[in-house]
Formats: C-alpha cells, sequence, structure tokens
C-alpha cells in the first residue's frame, strides 16, 4: 500500500465525534440528527455493543424509575404496561438490564445507523484530540471534527463488574460481584453459611431483595452498610395522571419543604413525612442521598436484615471476620462476600458544557442523564453562540450528602427558569417523552379544583423556596463531613 493510501485510512473527518456509546452519548446523538438534518457523527466506544456500562450489569439489574423516562427521545423504551406482582406491584415496568442492553442495539441499528450520517465505531479508545485507537488492531485514526469533540465519560461510571475494590482481601476469602451471583457453578460446588453485602447504595439494595427474594433467609444475611441513604419513594415517579395527587402533590411538599425548613436535614425529614422520601431503617439518620429511588415494597423486604453493621467502611476482608474503619466483625470461614462498592458517579466539580472544540456532558436537569443529555444537543443545535448555550446549560452538581441537596435544587431550579425564557426550547420539552412530568400537568382539566390547588401550591412555594435554598447552600460551605468516623465518601 503507497504512503498516500495509508495516510487515508489514518484519518477521517466528522462534524461530531462523540466519545461513549452510552445512554449519555445516544441520547445526545438522537436529538442532534433531529434538530440539525445536515449534521454526520461518529460514535466510539471501548465497548463491543452500544449500551455503556448496561453491558457490565448484574442479571438481575433494572431501572430506578419507570421507563418511560429513560432513553432516546425517538424511541420508547418498554410496554407502557404496570408491574402486576413483586416489590413494584402497580407501578411502572422498570426496563431489566437485557432489556436496555437490546433497547440501545436497537437505538443504535434501527435509528441511528440507518440515518446515514452515523459512524459507528465500537471497540476504539479515545486518547484524546482526535486520535482514536483500535483495542482489536491497535491501529489508530486522527479524527478531525468540523465542529466538537462531545465526551460522555465525564462521571466516569463504574459497575461492580469492572471496579477494583478499595479494600485489601485475604488469599481465600469469598468476594464477588453481584453478577456472579446467578453462576449456577459457584453453590453447585459450595454451600455458604452466610451472605454479607458490602456497600450502601442502590446496588447492595438489589443484591438484599434478590437474596431475599431467592429464598436467603434474612439471618443469614450481614449488610455492611457505612451509611444510611435517604430515597426517593417510587410512587410519587409515575408517568400517568393517574399518579398526579403522588406526582405534583410531592413536588408542592418538596417546594414548601425547600421554602420553610432550617436546614437540609430537615428538607429530607419533611419529605419523609410527605410521603416522597423513604429510609430503610427509621431510627438511623441517612447521611447519604444520590437519588436512589425505591419501592414501598423494597423497603420493607429490606428491613427484615437485622444484623446491618455501621462501623464505617472495609479495610480488610479476612476468612473469619471484616476490618472495618471503626472496629469488626467475626464471620463465619463459609462467607459468601458480595462487592457492591462501585460507584455509579464519580465526584468531580462541575465544569462548563460547551467548550469552544468540546463538549462535555453533564446533568442540567437532576437526576436525568438521558434528558440532559438531548438537552444540551437540542441547545448546540439552537443555541446563539456558547455563552448563550452555557447560560441554557448550567450545570448541575450531583449530591453526596444531604447537606448537598439544596445547592443541587437551585441549580435545577435555576435551569428550568432559564429554559421558561426560550419558547421554542419550552415547546421542545414539552414534547419531549424524557420529560414526562409536563404532560401531567397539560393532561388535568382547567376545571379540577383539586389538581389546580395542587398546581397552585407548587407555583406559590418556588419564589421563597429560592431564597430559603441560597442560605442553605451558603450555610452548607462551612460543614466538614471528613469529621465523622463513617466518611461520606465511602461506597
Amino acid at each position: 500500500m503507497d504512503a498516500a493510501k495509508r495516510s487515508l485510512r489514518r484519518s477521517m473527518t466528522t462534524d461530531y465525534l462523540i466519545v461513549g456509546a452510552g445512554v449519555v452519548g445516544l441520547a445526545f446523538a438522537d436529538t442532534l440528527l433531529s434538530e440539525n438534518s445536515g449534521v454526520e457523527l461518529t460514535i466510539i466506544d471501548r465497548r463491543a455493543q452500544p449500551g455503556g456500562h448496561w453491558n457490565d450489569a448484574y442479571s438481575f439489574v433494572a431501572l430506578h424509575q419507570p421507563s418511560a423516562f429513560y432513553g432516546v427521545n425517538s424511541l420508547p423504551l418498554g410496554s407502557g404496561l404496570r408491574d402486576t406482582h413483586g416489590v413494584n406491584k402497580g407501578l411502572y415496568e422498570l426496563a431489566s438490564g437485557s432489556e436496555i442492553s437490546a433497547y440501545f442495539e436497537n437505538v443504535m441499528r434501527r435509528k441511528l445507523l440507518p440515518s446515514g450520517r452515523v459512524r459507528y465505531l465500537p471497540m476504539t479508545d479515545h486518547l484524546g484530540g482526535g486520535r482514536i485507537r483500535s483495542l482489536l488492531t491497535g491501529d489508530e485514526v486522527v479524527v478531525a471534527p468540523r465542529r466538537r469533540i462531545v465526551d460522555t465519560t465525564f462521571y466516569g461510571t463504574s459497575v461492580p463488574s469492572t471496579h477494583t475494590p478499595k479494600f485489601a482481601i485475604a488469599e481465600g476469602v469469598n468476594l464477588i460481584p453481584p453478577n456472579a451471583l446467578t453462576n449456577f457453578p459457584l453453590f453447585a460446588n459450595n454451600m455458604f453459611e452466610r451472605y454479607t453485602i458490602v456497600g450502601a447504595g442502590k446496588t447492595a439494595m438489589d443484591v438484599g431483595v434478590w437474596l431475599l427474594g431467592s429464598g436467603v433467609p434474612p439471618g443469614r444475611i450481614t449488610w455492611i452498610m457505612p451509611r444510611d441513604s435517604w430515597l426517593w419513594n417510587r410512587r410519587t415517579t409515575q408517568p400517568d395522571i393517574e399518579f398526579f395527587e403522588d406526582v405534583v402533590g410531592s413536588q408542592a411538599a418538596h417546594m414548601e419543604a425547600c421554602a420553610t425548613a432550617t436546614s437540609a436535614d430537615e428538607i429530607f425529614e419533611r419529605l419523609e413525612a410527605a410521603g416522597t422520601m423513604l429510609r430503610i431503617f427509621p431510627e438511623v439518620r441517612p447521611t447519604m442521598f444520590h437519588y436512589a429511588t425505591i419501592s414501598i415494597g423494597e423497603v420493607e423486604a429490606l428491613r427484615t436484615i437485622d444484623h446491618v453493621v455501621r462501623l464505617g467502611g472495609v479495610r480488610t476482608l479476612e476468612l473469619n471476620r471484616a476490618v472495618l474503619d471503626a472496629g469488626e466483625i467475626e464471620l463465619p470461614e463459609r462467607t459468601l462476600h458480595i462487592d457492591c462498592t462501585a460507584s455509579a458517579v464519580e465526584k468531580r466539580h462541575p465544569v462548563p458544557i460547551f467548550q469552544d472544540e468540546r463538549i462535555v456532558c453533564q446533568l442540567v436537569r437532576a437526576p436525568q442523564p438521558a434528558f440532559s443529555a438531548a438537552l444540551v444537543a437540542w441547545v448546540e443545535a439552537h443555541g446563539v453562540d456558547d455563552e448563550d448555550r452555557n447560560y441554557l446549560c448550567s450545570t448541575v452538581p450531583f449530591p453526596d450528602h444531604p447537606h448537598d441537596y439544596p445547592r443541587t435544587v437551585l441549580a435545577n431550579m435555576r435551569n428550568e427558569a432559564a429554559w421558561a425564557k426560550k419558547p421554542d426550547l419550552r415547546t421542545w420539552i414539552k414534547a419531549s417523552r424524557l420529560d414526562g412530568f409536563g404532560k401531567i400537568v397539560d393532561a388535568i382539566r382547567r376545571d379540577d379544583a383539586a389538581k389546580m390547588a395542587l398546581l397552585a401550591r407548587l407555583r406559590a412555594a418556588a419564589e421563597p423556596a429560592t431564597v430559603n435554598l441560597r442560605r442553605l447552600a451558603t450555610e452548607s460551605d462551612g460543614i466538614d463531613f471528613g469529621a465523622t468516623t463513617m466518611s461520606p465518601g465511602r461506597y
């Protein structure tokens, strides 16, 4: 092959180079294609299939919130039915991991590639600056975007099957990710006396519900929980007018709590009293909030686990004990430890989303990554300039501790106010299937006094909530979360 042909193979052009084929990259691509009829995209990903971290998820994983709010704007996810049994009974379906993986395959094969304007390069790594490398051949190519590189990897999402535990593991200790729980040979050759869940997030909760649902008695489960979490009641997230009182009523209670609470902790306590917020163990004040969404049925199941260890994070797992930050516990030698300590969102300081030759995708409405990515794409297509785009897409920080929450709510409200001033963006949001809640409001009759009264409560509380949240956010700046034994950064 002559030098000219080799050179052609080592470079390519495109309008946008999208790094990552998970929900953020695909939601961005889907909306940008719809809003700009001439744009050409190149999507790369290290994995062999689209879907990002869902390719590595455990088999019993499912969405936290209804399928109606997830995926890309142009293609619905799920059948729109409600579950008729189990811990989610009566609520709208939650797509399973396998359903989501199949969905993203359909997005790529039936929506994006047939457009003729998308090039998809799986098993490809981004080396920076548009340089990409095939993980199969090692060949490198320089991609020259005519417009921008779109980075969808900012949050550094990890899942249990791909992350490395941050604690020591003694030889002979049985430690597995949740994926291995459904591995028949593991249990065909072993009989475990005890199951230990390591971690406190939604993955740990999923494992607990799965173990209990699979017949493991709660007395044989130990839960090493570095910190308890506040949890959103899934009933308040349903995409149907039938749940109007639950959904809009919870939003009204939320704004009122934000308007009058004297502390971030009080916001959560008031939301718990209103039925919006849940905690698994009522006697313990949670020190974590990651927007995990759960049903009352799941909470009731998890409350049956009575051996909950609150001595901080794990330092070392040994054959017959676990050494923790603030003590240790004895365990039978035949214990199976399930590692649930991977972080879905790595804690990072927000950066501007639109940065000259780059777009760094982040949340513009917490906790909705799909909607956020789609809206960022719309703004990219219609924004006047990057100053205007960043005004419309101020980054919303993801909370970790409850005291982070006022700043997150303020950022959400600030963006909503900016969008309300732009009629064409308002129209797009109202039509977006990823928004959902706006459609519930539009569906009510104006002569329905009870529903209109709930809307009036919500609107009346918005301005005083903004004032009070600013005060609470300022006060939280001086709180030292690292002063406690159970650091809020653990699990």
